[in-house]
């Protein structure tokens, strides 16, 4: 039992009581002691526990009363009973009713840690399975980070030197960089490699729903809540929750993010239940969060909180040695039995010198697009770029690259908004700004 535990002790016996209060403290668990059932009531009302041990005879409300209770204000508490008055009924009765064991008191603290030990372990397997069914629902994207330029090989080098501590990590870099890849990378080579791995995009959903996925919520809670949802912080207990795009996070959901980060502790919407788990938090962002801080537009005590240890991904433009290794890689995946094609010198050249405002994101597409468009076996300029040259960043600025890019993947999916920014990597929100910020009028949406 290696993890710290949220304890709650219920029992008359005031010196016993205490007793088993300060051994499980001194074992580095968060305990709660209490006299009466009524009490405790109240302390599972306002805190979620991971497992309790109760007294079963205590003066009005008993154990076995409490524990019915118990099971229906947290029914993911385990529970151990404890009594001076054990009968085979009595510990049929408190296994009916979902105890996860039985000891007579006196009891042999050692026996007791034992099963506390079993209780908690049960506890976590399941949040386990939960997280890691909520990943693959998630379809995790590939793990291979490729990349031999200097540049990159840095990058992966802080990558393996953080990844074992516990601090949260910043990584900032351009849209389509693979900054969930190295996220990904943060994780598995961490000790929380077997827990799960959750990613959210902070942009993608307004701050209420937000809320909801990250914190969770309870039935009723406000409308569509029709069932009770566990947030996505429970889902990674144990693993790391990755968050991207945080720079489009609203203010009053940093706040909550802020004080999640400095205690572990938050509560489900429509909940008045502190819960607390431990998490790892990657955040990353396209944006310079420092000057969104000097701006107003981002909380200045949570972007020191987040930016423990900061990672720059360097755009594709910076890295152009890797572009044929990413080239090679990418046209693997498309081809499939019997159809395999190569890149033409001339397409490899012309892909080396265009500067992908896009990144390793657009490299991708346009593999795809030069896979698909090649009537033979070997992948020309036009099958790629089209018909209109290519114009490299030296000849204009990147402003008007990623002007002239954003345009194109908008004519591509024929103005619809919600698929460019999914190509584009960023939040439908980012893509609406941009388009002002350009002039553009983008084609009606389909």
């Amino acid at each position: 039992m290696n993890s710290t535990l949220s304890l709650l002790v219920v029992d008359d016996e005031a010196d016993f009581r205490d007793l088993l209060v300060r051994r499980f403290q001194r074992k580095g668990h968060r305990v709660v002691g209490i006299a009466s059932a009524e009490a405790a009531l109240q302390a599972l009302d306002e805190r979620c526990f991971d497992v309790g041990i109760f007294d079963v005879k205590m003066p009005g409300m008993d154990g076995l009363q409490l524990l019915e209770q118990a099971r229906k204000l947290q029914p993911d508490m385990e529970v151990l009973m404890l009594t001076g008055y054990g009968t085979i009924e009595t510990a049929i009765q408190a296994m009916k009713l979902g105890a996860y064991d039985y000891l007579t008191k006196p009891c042999n603290l050692e026996e007791l840690e034992v099963l506390l030990g079993k209780a908690a372990e049960k506890k976590q397997l399941a949040e386990a399975n939960l997280g890691l069914q909520e990943a693959l629902k998630r379809n995790l994207p590939e793990r291979r980070i490729l990349g031999e330029s200097p540049k990159m090989r840095c990058v992966l080098e802080i990558v393996r030197k953080v990844a074992p501590s516990n601090s949260p990590v910043l990584i900032e870099g351009e849209s389509g960089t693979g900054k969930e890849l190295i996220a990904r990378a943060l994780h598995d080579w961490s000790p929380r490699a077997q827990q799960p791995f959750i990613a959210v995009n902070a942009g993608a959903l307004p701050g209420h729903l937000l809320e909801s996925e990250l914190f969770g919520h309870e039935k009723g809670a406000f409308t569509g809540a029709v069932a009770q949802k566990k947030g996505l912080v429970e889902v990674a207990h144990r693993g790391t929750l990755f968050l991207d795009e945080i720079g489009e996070m609203d203010a009053g959901l940093q706040v909550k993010l802020l004080r999640f980060l400095e205690t572990g502790e938050f509560r489900r919407v429509g909940d008045n239940r502190l819960r607390r788990v431990e998490v790892r938090i990657v955040a990353a962002t396209n944006r310079k969060l420092e000057l969104e801080v000097k701006e107003g537009r981002f909380r200045e005590d949570l972007y020191y909180r987040l930016n423990v240890i900061r990672i720059v991904v360097p755009p594709l433009r910076e890295r152009r040695e890797d572009i044929p290794l990413l080239a090679q890689h990418f046209l693997e995946k498309e081809a499939v039995a019997g159809q395999r094609k190569t890149l033409g010198s001339e397409a490899l050249r012309a892909m080396e010198a265009y500067d992908f405002p896009g990144n390793v994101r657009e490299l991708a597409n346009l593999v795809e697009r030069g896979y698909l468009l090649a009537s033979g076996d070997t992948i020309t300029t036009e099958d790629i770029f089209g018909t209109s040259p290519v114009k490299p960043a030296s000849t204009g600025t990147l402003k008007e690259v990623e002007r002239e890019y954003i345009l194109r993947v908008m004519q591509e999916v024929g103005g619809n908004k919600t698929r460019a920014a999914a190509i584009l990597g960023i939040s439908v929100r980012n893509l609406y700004r941009k388009l002002e910020e350009y002039g553009c009028s983008p084609p009606i949406e389909v």
